[in-house]
């Protein structure tokens, strides 16, 4: 990353050993696809909750589809069933929307990239050259908590989102800051190499009064240069790995908390479609009567004149 095309200017000095600039290379490249995947799971939760609440609002549409057919006017039985099923269908998307908000809390939210520098955490330290900042994980504490009541769709999550979802800490948003420090790293090396050849040029020359004044004034000027050079690689260095090694614990709190939401849902829709059976179920009907029933049925259909194959 910091190839050079052009030698002008550069010192002969290998003034970055070799080692450790693979090693820089090699953990900002591990954040870099970081980056990229994080940018896709969010995209690809974003879709899924978009599809959840798609299909839940196709299924109400289909139950007040049927509602207002002329055949419910007409056959109070069938009005019965259709009341039922659109019944459920409301039930259903109410319990889908609060597993969609409580996804989008704890997963969808913590995952953003707001492409801003957040503050620092409350006792951590703040660097004005590096600013990758420790996260605290999107910690639902209801997951190691008692079971959710099955009246409330995820009462145990509901406002207990600590961390990322709650306070503003997203993980993708530390990405931008990464970016900005390895470039100001980058820069610190540049300005490095520029005044390291400066010093070799006149450390070439004839020693003479001048000649070591200006030798005298170059390593002043570099001293801190160099100095804050390898203050910011070495800070870079030691946080890459933390911060990479850190990425288990803030998402696994997100993706139980996923998982916990997903497992209430459809134990509530398991519910809801039971209660709905036993209100359509006709007393003493097997499911082999009933499917002799629909067949006599469609074969009347079937002899119909509108209906006779060609």
């Amino acid at each position: 990353m910091s190839w050079i095309p052009f030698k002008i200017g550069q010192p002969k000095k290998q003034i970055v050993p070799k080692t450790v600039e693979r090693d820089f290379e090699r953990e900002y490249g591990k954040l870099q696809q970081l980056e990229e995947q994080t940018r896709r799971l969010q995209k690809d939760m974003k879709k899924s909750t978009d599809a959840d609440l798609a299909m839940s609002k196709s299924a109400m549409k289909i139950s007040l589809d049927l509602l207002s057919n002329p055949l419910c006017e007409q056959d109070q039985d069938l009005l019965n069933m259709v009341t039922a099923l659109d019944t459920a269908m409301k039930r259903l998307d109410a319990f889908n929307q609060e597993k969609v908000n409580q996804i989008q809390k704890t997963v969808i939210e913590p995952l953003k990239n707001r492409d801003r520098i957040l503050p620092s955490w409350p006792g951590w330290s703040w660097s004005a050259n590096l600013v990758i900042l420790p996260l605290r994980p999107p910690r639902v504490l209801g997951l190691w908590g008692e079971p959710p009541c099955p009246a409330l769709l995820l009462s145990c999550c509901q406002g207990h989102v600590e961390g990322a979802g709650a306070l503003g800490q997203e993980f993708g948003s530390v990405f931008p800051s990464l970016n900005m420090a390895v470039k100001r790293r980058e820069q610190a090396l540049q300005d490095y190499r520029r005044l390291q050849a400066k010093v070799e040029k006149y450390e070439e020359k004839e020693k003479t009064g001048p000649v070591l004044a200006k030798l005298h004034q170059a390593r002043e000027e570099l001293r801190p240069v160099r100095e804050d050079f390898e203050a910011k690689n070495r800070q870079l260095l030691e946080e890459m790995p933390r911060f990479y090694g850190s990425r288990l614990d803030y998402f696994q709190p997100s993706f139980e908390s996923l998982i916990r939401a997903q497992v209430v849902y459809y134990s509530e829709m398991h519910k809801i479609f039971g209660d709905l059976t036993q209100q359509l179920d006709q007393p003493g009907h097997s499911d082999e009567q009933r499917e002799r029933e629909n067949e006599a049925k469609l074969s009347e259909l079937r002899a119909l004149s509108i209906v006779a194959d060609d």
